[in-house]
């Protein structure tokens, strides 16, 4: 019997829970009555301590009790049985685990609307704690942890499990922006608003396990400095980012699913918020599906509701790391995940980032909004200028990736004048693209934008239907097929300032004029291609092949 099982068998014999609802068959006559026990040892339910689960009873105060009651002995589980849980900022303790029922719903609470002092029957946030004089190196919502649903800082040794649900009816999702469906908007920066569903700050040996959130606010969780941490079978349907894990750790990311129309939806960081340069290590990422394509809410309730034709919600829903990322990104692997009616991979360093040694293999993609593979080496370098300076990006491993009904775009593989990307290996990857590329696309010189927020979008039309590749070095392509499922006048690869470049079995159209257009190009080679001839050359500049 696992820890799980065992905790559920304690429940139902303190009458907690029937043996229905636990899963398990019934006790027999030798098993000790409910009724020896108000409480078996270490559960600590949140009705024993006031909670009503009504949802229209302010219920943080017991919930406060509960988690205090099981610190004070040591810590223990804090039970959410069945019901709706109005709560403001609830405050996570050392040895605690929440468990949410099923039919368990932690609901935040109204915020004050703008101009208001308090939200629902005068309640409010946390207020969002000043985090000088870091906070002008990364956006509002990084740099506040308190102004959430469900905080902890400086922590360890906890969890929180499903099945319930965490519903940030009342959260923020951001300023300045248009309310979506029924939700008003709640302004972030203002005193006693939450934007977010869950944050932690500071904190290690963290498990987030099998439960849901609807509409997490600016984040559905954000995690920062947070080491030792499991994030398995979460499914996330929100209106601003699903998960960002930020300057963290020893990370596993494992079979969630994140609908996340508005903003990315899984988002390695490395940003300056914790004061200094840390960078997030040691990541994997595996059999996720992220998508931006489903109205908010309908991921959750099954019904998989796309936004109709004339609304744009901006379809982001990706992976990403980045953009904050001045620490860096260092021994991650990303396998087995899916991606549908979203952006493509993202893999950025702009703010002195080193991003380094990242393998992504077994990726499947559908109607997607920008190319498939986004990489950026750029330099916005946000942060402290006594110490900041232009980071790095190389060895990048991308294989067994298939992608059906990709953009106008293509991928964008760029870095700037005088700091190259380094060392990329792309394999056994199929792109087929919508098409429809010019000629003068085909003569487009994209901008630098060397200091500019990375987004592929920003580059505006691309000159390449498959890769366009700038400021690289040692990079290797093999096993890639790009299909067009219109014609596309735009060659299958731009390599502008690109040193040794080896191109093996590549299967492409050729565009008006060829396959490949090189733009001072050193060292290329290709080879048993139906995408030109074999070509060995030491130099190339405004040549076609």
């Amino acid at each position: 019997m696992n820890t799980f099982d065992a905790m559920r068998r304690n429940l139902l014999r303190s009458g907690v829970i029937g043996a229905a609802a636990a899963g398990l068959p019934a006790l027999t006559h030798a098993s000790p009555p409910p009724q020896e026990a108000a409480s078996p040892q270490g559960i600590f339910d949140v009705r024993k301590y006031g909670a009503t689960g009504d949802g229209k009873t302010v219920d943080t105060p017991a919930v406060d009790r509960a988690i205090e009651a099981a610190a004070s002995l040591g810590g223990g589980v804090v039970l959410f049985p069945a019901g709706t849980y109005l709560c403001f900022s609830i405050h996570l303790k050392t040895n605690i685990h929440l468990v949410l029922e099923q039919g368990a719903t932690i609901e935040a609470a109204a915020s004050p609307k703008p101009g208001e002092q308090s939200g629902y029957n005068g309640g409010t946030y946390d207020p969002a704690e000043p985090n000088t004089p870091w906070e002008d190196y990364q956006d509002y919502g990084h740099n506040h942890w308190h102004n959430s649903l469900i905080w902890g800082e400086n922590i360890h040794d906890f969890s929180i499990t499903g099945p319930g649900l965490i519903y940030g009816k009342g959260l923020s999702f951001g300023a300045n922006r248009a309310a979506r469906g029924d939700y008003p908007i709640y302004v972030a920066e203002q005193a006693g608003v939450g934007n977010k569903a869950i944050a932690l700050k500071n904190c290690r040996n963290v498990l987030l396990r099998d439960f849901s959130i609807l509409k997490g606010g600016h984040f559905g969780l954000l995690l920062t400095g947070v080491d030792n941490l499991t994030i398995d079978n979460l499914k996330i349907d929100t209106d601003r980012d699903g998960m960002d894990i930020d300057c963290c750790q020893n990370v596993r990311v494992s079979n969630c699913t994140v609908n996340s129309p508005w903003d990315d939806g899984i988002c390695p960081k490395s940003s300056y918020a914790l004061g200094y340069a840390r960078p997030t290590r040691n990541l994997t990422i595996a059999n996720c599906y992220v998508t931006g394509t489903y109205m908010l809410g309908t991921v959750l309730d099954g019904t998989f509701k796309k936004f109709p034709p004339d609304v744009h919600s901006g379809y982001t829903g990706r992976i990403k790391c980045g953009t904050e990322s001045n620490g860096g990104f260092i021994n991650v692997t990303i396998s087995n995940c899916v991606f549908e009616g979203c952006l493509g991979y993202a893999l950025e360093s702009v703010d002195g980032a080193l991003l380094e040694d990242l393998t992504i293999t077994n990726t499947t993609m559908r109607d997607l909004y920008s190319g498939p593979i986004f990489m950026r080496l750029g330099a916005r370098l946000r942060g402290p200028k006594e110490t900041t300076r232009l980071g790095t990006m190389r060895r990048v491993l991308i294989s067994n990736l298939t992608c059906f009904n990709a953009p106008l775009p293509g991928s964008i593989l760029t870095g700037i004048p005088g700091s190259s990307i380094e060392d990329v290996k792309l394999s056994n990857i199929y792109i087929e693209t919508v098409g429809g590329g010019t000629a003068d696309m085909a003569k487009i010189v994209p901008p630098e934008l060397e200091d500019g927020y990375p987004d592929p979008h920003r580059f505006g039309p691309m000159p390449a239907s498959g890769f366009f590749m700038r400021h690289m070095r040692n990079v290797e392509m093999s096993h890639v097929e790009i299909a067009n499922a219109a014609s596309d006048l735009r060659p299958s690869f731009y390599l502008n300032d690109v040193d040794r470049a080896d191109f093996f079995a590549i299967t492409a159209p050729h565009g008006a004029d060829g396959a490949f257009a090189l733009r001072n190009v050193k060292t290329l080679r290709i080879g048993w291609s139906r995408a030109a001839a074999d070509t060995v050359l030491a130099s190339a500049d405004n040549k076609m092949i």
